[in-house]
């Protein structure tokens, strides 16, 4: 098998509005993005994408040879990943009546080419949409954990620290730094990636994945399960929750059961509410069918796409979600679904000019020594001519 070839068929959409800038694969949840947890699975370093059209600019389409066709959002067991490895071209696996596995020829690409299909009967952990990223991070974390430290020594966690739990549940990254916090491994493990940083004052109640050259900063009081993506700085108080990578929660205020994109700001003191004062269940927006669902969950806080950003104060009710580059700064609470590109955050505001958004975009990305691309200038431009 030369690559994977990631399909977003069943479930991109169901994934707005994270994935209104990505595949459905490059979503994050437990220490890795499911590509990168596939790759690593499957010793496979090429990878592919069948997406939507105006994200293959920047998501390649895969190359015409024989491929591991996977829809990338479960998490398999050890015998489902076997017979994954093993499976012979034309062959797939089904799973509720659809293929989550197949070796195909990609030169002629068909389900119809499939001459054999095996139904999966085990129950698989499966993620179908935003609020199950930060629901189910407890057992990615556990995954992914094992995966990753398997066979391998963590680094030594200095004497300044408070430590309660079984050391064998705390895996410390080479270049990371962690002085004067508490590490609490009784309940979940924690992961510190490399060149993290867990700054003094700190308390964090495992599960906790915080990702390469990301930071809690000064004070944080960190609850599982929350994975804190590559290159993000986090502050206050955050409950259960998941950031993909590149944003900032830098300062006080409360972020719980909530999912946030990357190139993302939180201005100081800005909080969600992760719970009704009626403790009913909370709804979302839903893009597909475009009105409020219930998510069956009491406690769900914000889904925020990338490169939205908010003022100080700010201040989110229960299930709110926004949108791509939306500019928040409004007095009052911003309604429940916050537009894309909203230079405001409420309904009937104007929009962010498309060439501001550009700019900001590059000054930010900048600062991670990340290149602002045209293939990202354009998928900001389809989706603000979508709105």
């Amino acid at each position: 098998m030369q690559q994977i070839v990631f399909s977003d068929a069943q479930y991109w959409g169901r994934f707005l509005p994270l994935t209104f800038t990505r595949p459905v694969a490059e979503l994050r949840c437990g220490i890795m993005s499911f590509a990168e947890r596939w790759q690593k699975l499957l010793g496979i370093e090429e990878v592919s994408y069948l997406t939507e059209d105006y994200l293959q600019m920047k998501f390649p389409k895969p190359e015409k040879k024989e491929s591991l066709f996977i829809v990338p959002n479960f998490i398999p067991s050890e015998v489902l990943l076997d017979e994954i490895k093993n499976l012979k071209i034309g062959e797939a696996l089904v799973y509720r009546d659809e293929v989550i596995a197949a070796y195909l020829d990609m030169t002629d690409f068909s389900i119809n080419n499939i001459c054999k299909m095996t139904d999966i009967t085990e129950e698989l952990l499966i993620f179908e949409r935003p609020s199950d990223l930060f629901s189910f991070n407890d057992k990615a974390i556990d995954y992914d954990f094992e995966f990753i430290t398997k066979n391998r020594k963590s680094a030594q966690l200095s004497d300044t620290n408070g430590f309660i739990g079984d050391k064998a549940h705390l895996f410390i990254e080479e270049g990371a730094m962690v002085e004067y916090a508490t590490l609490n491994c009784k309940k979940g493990k924690i992961y510190i990636g490399k060149d993290a940083e867990v700054m003094e004052g700190c308390h964090l109640r495992g599960p906790i994945a915080l990702c390469e050259h990301s930071v809690f900063n000064l004070g944080a009081k960190v609850y599982g399960a929350t994975t804190i993506g590559p290159y993000c700085k986090i502050g206050g108080e955050v409950n259960n929750v998941v950031f993909l990578g590149y944003s900032n929660k830098g300062h006080d205020g409360f972020l719980g059961n909530s999912v946030v994109g990357e190139w993302c700001n939180f201005g100081a003191d800005t909080n969600s509410s992760n719970l009704k004062n009626n403790y009913a269940n909370v709804k979302l927006w839903n893009y597909q069918s475009k009105r409020f669902e219930d998510t069956g969950l009491q406690f769900c806080g914000l889904i925020m796409g990338d490169h939205s950003k908010t003022a100080i104060n700010t201040q989110f009710n229960t299930g709110t979600i926004v949108g791509v580059a939306a500019n928040i700064f409004r007095e009052g609470f911003p309604p429940n679904i916050v537009e894309h590109f909203s230079w405001g955050g409420k309904h009937g505001d104007p929009r962010f000019k498309l060439e501001k958004a550009f700019e900001v975009a590059e000054k930010v990305m900048a600062r991670r020594n990340k290149v602002f691309t045209n293939e990202d200038q354009e998928i900001l431009k389809y989706i603000y001519e979508m709105n």
